[in-house]
């Protein structure tokens, strides 16, 4: 097999979800951060960079939903989820959610100036990088990088 072969690495049946993952991880985490740092120091550029890291977290979680079902009808033909599979469908979805969740509320912030962020928001922030960094755990189980597949 050709490691610069485009064909075998576009058309692999599951290769798609477990590259595209690490997008809205990575902008999510940094995005939560900045929210962090932002609150702490009250700066509007933090704040600002928070809400692109969040956007871009809600956009890219969307191929990954997408790919992560098709790896799941190709790989295992449709058939019933059961076990760390299915737990990690349930948590991924939940993670997408709060995401979403999130991104919502700093766009209230960004389209109703007046209005500030709800404080609660920290801690569903938090609330949200622990269950990605599960449902990444579990991913990585079914990848084999945590262990055996």
């Amino acid at each position: 097999m050709n490691p610069f072969d485009l064909k075998t690495a576009l058309l692999a049946k599951h290769a798609q979800h477990v590259v595209l993952i690490h997008f809205p991880i990575a902008l999510f985490i940094a995005g939560v951060a900045f929210d962090f740092l932002a609150q702490g120091t009250k700066r509007r550029a933090l704040a600002a960079v928070a809400y692109y890291n969040l956007l871009g977290a809600a956009l890219t979680v969307i191929p990954v939903i997408a790919t992560g079902l098709l790896a799941w009808q190709f790989q295992l033909e449709g058939q019933k989820l059961k076990g760390i599979l299915l737990l990690h469908l349930v948590l991924g979805c939940t993670s997408a959610i709060l995401i979403w969740l999130v991104y919502y509320l700093h766009l209230r912030l960004n389209t109703h100036t007046q209005n500030s962020l709800p404080v609660f928001r920290l801690a569903l922030e938090t609330v949200a990088v622990a269950a990605i960094a599960l449902t990444g755990h579990l991913g990585g189980f079914l990848s084999g990088v945590n262990g055996p597949s």
